[in-house]
């Protein structure tokens, strides 16, 4: 029998993406508010932001080509963007992880004009990271589980959300790093 004509057996992630989001969000939540590990001096950890940088590049230019490949309805191309995003969006949140754990919070240290613009893009990226957790896991989920109409709808919110996300960290680590 063929392999699309073989019923799919959709499976119930929710209670997985309720867990991860729970994880994800609380371990950012815990580490941002911690002072940060005295006296590392295994590496430089000012190279983390960057990473973290480099990451979130590499995740908006992803979700980018997945959007247009899906597009031109190129879904085999598309689903292999969406995993690389995934891909360099767990990098990311390791990194991430990585960098509040080793050191403490970054000050911004602008002034004028450029202050509230910087407080507008990281709060906005804070609240929209946090959402994006459970967006992207029940987007992908949904694929997954071959409830295409069910996808196509929450993608519509989804893929804004994580563009802006992915491309606002990108900013944040502009903004933020000559006080570093």
């Amino acid at each position: 029998m063929s392999e699309a004509l073989v019923p799919h057996k959709k499976r119930n992630y929710k209670p997985l993406i309720i867990i991860v989001t729970i994880i994800v969000n609380g371990l950012v939540a815990v580490l941002s508010g911690m002072p940060g590990y005295e006296n590392f001096d295994a590496f430089d950890v000012r190279i983390l932001p960057l990473l973290n940088a480099i990451f979130n590049s590499f995740t908006f230019l992803f979700l980018l080509a997945a959007l247009i490949a899906i597009l031109k309805r190129k879904v085999t191309l598309h689903r292999r963007f969406i995993y690389a995003a995934f891909t360099t969006t767990t990098l990311f949140l390791v990194t991430y992880v990585a960098h509040h754990f080793l050191s403490s919070s970054t000050p911004y240290g602008g002034e004028g004009f450029l202050r509230p613009v910087y407080y507008f893009i990281l709060i906005t990226h804070i609240v929209l990271a946090a959402v994006i957790v459970p967006l992207a896991l029940t987007t992908v989920t949904r694929a997954w589980n071959m409830e295409n109409e069910r996808h196509k709808k929450i993608a519509r919110w989804t893929m804004p959300l994580w563009l802006y996300v992915s491309f606002t960290g990108v900013l944040v680590y502009l903004m933020i790093s000559p006080y570093y």
